[in-house]
């Protein structure tokens, strides 16, 4: 079976409206892949940059996954919350980018969007905090997001190192 390693970091995020973020991670892949070692998904630490808009987590990703086939390659499933200082916690956006298909070193920016809703909803974010969130994340992955009203948030940063080992058995050249 073909290999394909993953290490690397989410490094940060920075372009949204409050501080002291943390993201929710995940990774998914389709069927025909088999994860042999690692997380699937994970959480980062709170981070409250002092100094710029930057939230720095430097949180680790460290996966190993074995396949048949090229179907379903792994993508990055990403949502950013903010945590206020009474300890509650608000989606700030969802985001998500392909697991790059070449072998080596990658530094990654993903775009982040959230649910715009109605008038009233967004005045209510503005006074109360919280917002429209999706009931299932799925749609916010899917090709046919088009049909949600979306407004743009900000950027995560990753790096991500990529291993593969023997794809040309399978007629992939590396």
């Amino acid at each position: 079976m073909a290999e394909l390693h993953v290490i690397g970091q989410l490094v940060g995020a920075s372009g949204f409206p409050q501080r002291r973020l943390f993201c929710k991670w995940g990774l998914h892949a389709g069927s025909a892949w088999k994860l042999l070692e690692g997380l699937r998904e994970g959480q980062t630490q709170v981070d409250d940059p002092q100094a710029g808009d930057m939230a720095y987590w430097c949180h680790p990703i460290d996966v190993h996954y074995a396949t048949k086939g090229l179907q379903g390659w792994p993508k990055l499933h990403l949502e950013v919350w903010h945590q206020d200082s009474l300890g509650r916690s608000e989606l700030l956006g969802y985001g998500f980018c392909h697991v790059p298909s070449t072998p080596g070193c990658h530094a990654l920016t993903c775009v982040t969007w959230r649910p715009r809703g109605t008038w009233g909803e967004r005045l209510s974010r503005f006074w109360l905090g919280g917002g429209p969130q999706l009931l299932a994340p799925d749609p916010a992955y899917a090709a046919d997001r088009f049909r949600l009203r979306t407004e743009a948030a900000g950027t995560v940063r990753l790096q991500l190192g990529l291993i593969l080992r023997h794809f040309e058995r399978y007629g992939v050249q590396c």
